[in-house]
């Protein structure tokens, strides 16, 4: 079950250190509006539900501490083949085409032990900062 705040699922981007120092930035900033998860084994093995749309998240930083609150606009589950090239420009993290946004994810799950296939399926989740924390 992942970490909850008063109540509420938390986003917790990337790994702890300077890799979420920076995504929460950019989230902040309103240039990340989307990230993606792997459905096994981000959510099943956690025993977690996909987000949905209207739900508030958390998001957190280094010391889980509470940096805002942001709104899930949608939710889409689709083979890491078929991630768009708009759901990647929404990430905000600079990629120059799809396929660096495949080649960063693959690397980056692979770091954590998960190797990802053209079938592995990949919630991409879209997001904005909720009005209170604007």
């Amino acid at each position: 079950m992942w970490t909850r705040i008063d109540g509420l699922r938390v986003l917790d981007l990337g790994t702890p250190g300077e890799m979420r120092d920076r995504l929460n930035a950019l989230v902040l900033s309103g240039a990340k509006r989307a990230t993606a998860g792997l459905l096994e084994p981000d959510y099943r093995a956690e025993g977690e539900e996909p987000e949905y749309a209207g739900e508030r998240l958390v998001l957190i930083g280094n010391a889980e501490e509470r940096i805002a609150e942001v709104v899930v606009e949608s939710v889409e589950i689709v083979p890491f083949r078929s991630v768009t090239w708009d759901f990647a420009q929404a990430e905000g993290e600079g990629f120059t085409s799809l396929a660096h946004w495949r080649e960063a994810h693959a690397d980056f799950w692979q770091s954590a032990a998960h190797t990802v296939t053209d079938d592995t399926q990949v919630v991409c989740v879209r997001f904005a900062l909720a009005p209170s924390a604007l």
